[in-house]
């Protein structure tokens, strides 16, 4: 039984799933477990030529059970069916997935053991049927990515989505196709690819993260897009990160608003910790904080002027130097005024970290707590991952 909100707690529930138009895609939101996992399973009994599958994590338990079912059907359907998983991540062995090989699907993971990416994740997530319909966000496949806020199941979104964008998507995955192959590419194949990979359509652009020389076209374009922003809204489940970002948050706050909800409730404290070493700073500039604390948060959106940011990555140092992520910027002011409106859903369920309420909480010992995890999230697993694998 699924025990009542602590005292100063709000009773929260998921939102219903909505849709929009958007810079000529049909977007299709899934805030909540049960709704994400009806259209996820409804997406891959609708294929009828192909599902290509990308995840971070995929484990060996109930949702993960029908997920695989699922593709095994399609592959004795005629389906032709490809999941690449994390080496790292994914817990999911191969006995687990034999199923799936001997119904003739293929399976291959990212990152094997001991290589040279080992430590650099593969932390994209989504789903492409027939190459026309398509899902994509932060859940991974696991229990707790579709249990309710009742059950501490985390906090997530998945976005269907339908049009010209899909099309970049199918291109994106033959890139991952190619790096998990049989013949699979040097390591510099991937920093080209990260670099130079750029795919647009009028006002939606694909944008992907992870280990190049100089910015990746996530870290790039939300980095040059904060230079200029006068309005942002940031949902983020891991917020740590560097100090021009930091900077950039604060100008914004000063010449219009900054909304910054964060995680009160994570499978890792550090990450917690991580983000409160810097409140104080980002009070000080301006900037409006909550934390989300009805059970844990993994949700990844920016809202900043009329553009949004969905899909995989969060806003760490990880996230923007080193994973694989992959994110749909769309331009649209109205989706932008339904995605902030989405956001004061749950700041209205959320804690306020106000200047009085973060003094109370900097004790010299949880400023010291903080600090070292700091150093641990955006500091040394950053520099260790940056240096080990990639020689920059």
């Amino acid at each position: 039984m699924a025990e009542p909100p602590h005292e100063g707690e709000i009773e929260f529930r998921d939102p219903e799933p909505f849709e929009a138009e958007a810079a000529g895609q049909k977007l299709s939101f899934y805030p909540a477990g049960a709704d994400r996992r009806a259209a996820m399973i409804a997406l891959l009994r609708s294929a009828t030529t192909s599902l290509k599958l990308a995840f971070y994590i995929f484990a060996e338990d109930g949702v993960s059970t029908e997920v695989r079912d699922e593709l095994v059907f399609a592959a004795r359907r005629g389906v032709e069916v490809t999941l690449i998983i994390d080496r790292f991540g994914a817990s999911a062995s191969d006995e687990f997935l034999r199923p799936l090989r001997d119904a003739g699907g293929d399976h291959r993971c990212f990152g094997q053991r001991w290589s040279q990416r080992y430590l650099v994740r593969n932390h994209q997530k989504m789903i492409i049927a027939d190459d026309t319909r398509a899902m994509f966000g932060g859940f991974n496949i696991e229990d707790d990515y579709f249990a309710p806020p009742s059950e501490n199941g985390w906090n997530d979104l998945a976005i269907g989505i339908e049009g010209p964008a899909v099309g970049g998507l199918v291109e994106w995955y033959s890139k991952l196709e190619a790096w998990t192959g049989p013949d699979r590419p040097g390591f510099r194949a991937i920093t080209r690819a990260v670099r130079s990979w750029d795919w647009k359509a009028g006002d939606a652009r694909w944008l992907v993260g992870g280990p190049t020389r100089g910015l990746s076209t996530w870290a790039g374009c939300v980095t040059e897009d904060m230079r200029h922003g006068e309005r942002l809204d940031i949902f983020m489940a891991y917020f740590s990160p560097p100090k021009k970002l930091l900077r950039d948050i604060c100008k914004i706050a000063k010449k219009g608003s900054t909304r910054l909800l964060m995680a009160g409730k994570s499978d890792n404290n550090a990450t917690l910790a991580a983000s409160r070493s810097l409140y104080s700073g980002l009070l000080k500039g301006g900037a409006k904080i909550w934390e989300f604390t009805p059970c844990k948060l993994h949700t990844k959106l920016i809202v900043l002027d009329d553009v949004v940011y969905l899909g995989s990555a969060n806003f760490d140092m990880r996230s923007l130097y080193i994973n694989l992520e992959l994110m749909l910027a769309v331009r649209d002011a109205a989706l932008a005024d339904r995605m902030r409106q989405f956001v004061t859903h749950h700041i209205e369920a959320s804690e306020a970290i106000t200047p009085e309420v973060q003094k109370k909480r900097a004790t010299l010992w949880n400023r010291i707590r903080w600090k070292a995890a700091w150093v641990l999230v955006a500091v040394l697993d950053y520099t260790i991952s940056r240096r080990l694998n990639l020689g920059l």
